[in-house]
C-alpha cells in the first residue's frame, strides 16, 4: 500500500503564561515530540493513549487545525506547502467526539453535508443537494432527514450526519477524534459497522483517536501508543495486543476489564502522568514504569523493532 499521510518529527508546543502585563518566564507545554509514523492508503490506524497523551492534538496536525512547532508533514509524498494543503483540504476530513456541538442547530441537515462542498467551491447547489441526498441514505437515514435540523436527532444520529458531511467532499483519509465516545454503548456498535462499510465502499483510510482498546481491537489494522506526547510504540494490531513490547502498553492492556466466568476490574496504571509542562529526563514513563533502571532516567530510548520483530517498533530501553 502506498503511504497517503506521513508525519517526520512532529512536534507542539503551546506557550503557557509570561509576558503581558505582569511579565514572568514564558513556559511551554509540549503536548507532541518527535513523533513520526505514516498512514496508508486504505488503512485504519489507531492513536491510543491516556487523557493528555497528545492524541487530539496529532489529529489536529494532520487535518490541518493545528500548525506544528517542529517537524514535517507529508501528504502523498508531497511536503504540505501552500499548494498542497489546498488539495489535501478535501481529501483530510474530520469527525469529531461531540456530536451535539459539531453541527450547526440553525443549519437543515442538507445544508450541513453541503457546507464542505460549498466552501470549496464544487458543484451546482442542485448537485451538492445531490450528494447530501446520496450520502444521507448511506449513512442509514432517511430521505426527509435532509430538511430537518440537528436537535431532531438523537445523538448516534447525529454522529451520522457528522460522517455524511465528512464523506461529501470525497475524502482519502477521515481523522475520526473519539468518535464513539459520546455515544450510548448500544449505539456504539452501529457507528463503529458504519464506518468500516463505508471504509470498503469509499477505499478510506482511517486515523482513529481512541482511549477504548476494546473498540480498536476490532477496527484497526496498526496501532500507535502515545504516552506523554511521545510515541512509545507502532505496532499491527494482532502483534500489538499478543505481545506488547512497551511496558505502557502493558499497562493499558491490563487496565481493559475482561469477562469471563469470573468478571476482572482492569488493574489501574500505578502513579499518574506527569505535567506536560515539565516532562521527565529520558524515557517519560520511567517515574510510573515497574522496570525502570538508570539508564532510562537518562537517555530518550529510540523507537527500533522488538527483537525478531522487524515491523514492531517499541521505544523502550528493554523491549521485548
Amino acid at each position: 500500500m502506498s503511504e497517503l499521510v506521513a508525519l517526520e518529527g512532529i512536534g507542539v508546543r503551546f506557550p503557557v503564561g509570561g509576558g503581558g502585563l505582569f511579565g514572568g518566564r514564558r513556559r511551554y507545554l509540549t503536548a507532541a515530540a518527535d513523533v513520526s509514523f505514516g498512514i496508508a492508503e486504505g488503512e485504519t490506524l489507531a492513536l491510543v493513549g491516556e487523557s493528555g497523551s497528545g492524541k487530539s492534538t496529532l489529529g489536529n496536525v494532520v487535518a490541518g487545525l493545528q500548525v506544528p512547532s517542529a517537524g514535517a508533514l507529508r501528504f502523498r509524498g508531497q511536503a504540505m506547502d501552500r499548494a498542497v494543503w489546498k488539495q489535501a483540504r478535501a481529501a483530510i476530513q474530520m469527525v469529531f467526539q461531540d456530536p451535539f456541538g459539531a453541527l450547526d442547530p440553525r443549519m437543515p441537515v442538507s445544508a450541513l453535508i453541503a457546507e464542505p462542498l460549498r466552501i470549496q467551491g464544487t458543484g451546482s447547489p442542485a448537485a451538492r443537494r445531490a450528494r447530501a441526498a446520496e450520502l444521507v441514505a448511506q449513512v442509514g437515514l432517511p430521505v426527509d432527514a435532509l430538511n430537518r435540523y440537528p436537535h431532531e436527532f438523537s445523538g448516534g444520529q447525529r454522529q451520522r450526519i457528522a460522517i455524511a458531511r465528512a464523506l461529501a467532499p470525497r475524502p482519502a483519509l477521515i481523522v475520526a477524534d473519539e468518535p464513539l465516545s459520546a455515544l450510548d454503548v448500544s449505539i456504539q456498535s452501529q457507528i463503529l459497522n458504519l464506518m468500516k462499510e463505508l471504509q470498503e465502499r469509499h477505499h478510506l483510510s482511517y486515523l482513529f483517536i481512541s482511549h477504548d482498546l476494546a473498540v480498536v481491537n476490532h477496527l484497526v489494522d496498526r496501532v500507535a501508543v502515545l504516552y506523554l506526547g511521545r510515541l512509545v510504540e507502532l505496532a499491527e494490531r494482532a502483534s500489538l495486543f499478543a505481545k506488547p513490547s512497551h511496558p505502557y502498553t502493558r499497562a493499558l492492556l491490563e487496565s481493559v476489564p475482561r469477562i469471563g466466568r469470573r468478571r476482572q476490574r482492569g488493574r489501574t496504571i500505578a502513579g499518574e502522568m506527569p505535567s506536560p509542562l515539565a516532562p521527565p529526563p529520558g524515557c517519560v514513563f520511567h517515574p510510573r514504569c515497574p522496570k525502570a533502571e538508570d539508564v532510562c532516567r537518562r537517555e530518550v530510548p529510540r523507537l527500533d523493532p522488538a527483537p525478531g520483530r522487524p515491523a514492531h517498533l517499541a521505544a523502550c530501553h528493554f523491549r521485548e
